[in-house]
C-alpha cells in the first residue's frame, strides 16, 4: 500500500511530541479525537486544550500540532478505509514509535469501523436541512409610492444537527425577485455539479 501519511516538516515535527506522550494519555487523547471526527467540529474546548496542555505539559502552538496532526491522519485512515494493522505500518514508516503506533491500532481498531459508517452515512456539515416552506408577499404601496408592486419570498429552513433530534433551527431568508433567480441559478450549478459526479 502507497503512503497516506506524507512525511511534511510539520508531521515530523508532531511525531517527536506524540513519541514523548505518555501511552496511556495518548490512548485518550486519540478515542476523544476519533470520538469527534465525524461531527467536523473541534474535538477539545478552549477550557479543555488549556487542561490538556498542562496535562501534556505542552505549549499551545505545540499542542495545536499535535491536535491537527492526530486528527490529520486519522482522516486519512478512514478515507483510505485503512486495517488497523496496515495503519500501525504507515506510522511506523514516519518514524512513529512502535509503542505509540500500537496504540493507535488499537484504538482504530476498535473505533473506527463505526467512525467510517457514521461518515459513509451522516453528513458533512453540522447541520442538515430537515424541511422548506416558502410564502409570497406582495407589497402594493409605500408611504411614498402609492402603486406599488414589490413581490417578495419568504423561505423557511428548518435545520437540524445531526445528534440533536429534538432542536429545530429556523431559518427565514427573503428574497426579492433579482436574489431569487441569483438563488435558482446557484442552485441549478450546485445540481449540474452533483449530477456529473454520479
Amino acid at each position: 500500500m502507497s503512503s497516506i501519511i506524507p512525511e511534511t516538516q510539520s508531521i515530523k515535527a508532531a511525531v517527536i511530541h506524540i513519541n514523548s506522550i505518555d501511552s496511556s494519555k495518548f490512548s485518550r487523547l486519540l478515542s476523544r479525537i476519533l470520538q469527534k471526527l465525524h461531527l467536523k467540529e473541534r474535538s477539545f474546548s478552549e477550557e479543555e486544550e488549556e487542561k490538556l496542555q498542562s496535562a501534556l505539559s505542552m505549549e499551545k502552538q505545540t499542542l495545536q500540532l499535535l491536535l491537527e496532526t492526530v486528527s490529520f491522519i486519522l482522516e486519512q485512515a478512514v478515507y483510505h478505509s485503512v486495517k488497523p494493522a496496515a495503519l500501525k505500518q504507515q506510522l511506523e514508516n514516519i518514524s512513529v514509535a512502535s509503542e505509540k503506533a500500537e496504540v493507535f491500532s488499537q484504538v482504530w481498531a476498535s473505533a473506527g469501523p463505526d467512525v467510517v459508517e457514521k461518515i459513509r452515512h451522516g453528513i458533512f456539515a453540522p447541520k442538515k436541512l430537515d424541511h422548506v416552506g416558502w410564502q409570497l408577499n406582495l407589497q402594493m404601496a409605500r408611504s411614498d409610492q402609492s402603486r406599488l408592486k414589490a413581490p417578495h419570498a419568504v423561505l423557511n429552513l428548518g435545520l437540524r444537527t445531526e445528534d440533536d433530534a429534538e432542536r429545530l433551527q429556523d431559518v427565514c431568508v427573503e428574497f426579492n425577485h433579482q436574489d431569487l433567480l441569483d438563488f435558482y441559478n446557484q442552485m441549478e450549478r450546485i445540481q449540474t455539479q452533483l449530477d456529473s459526479l454520479t
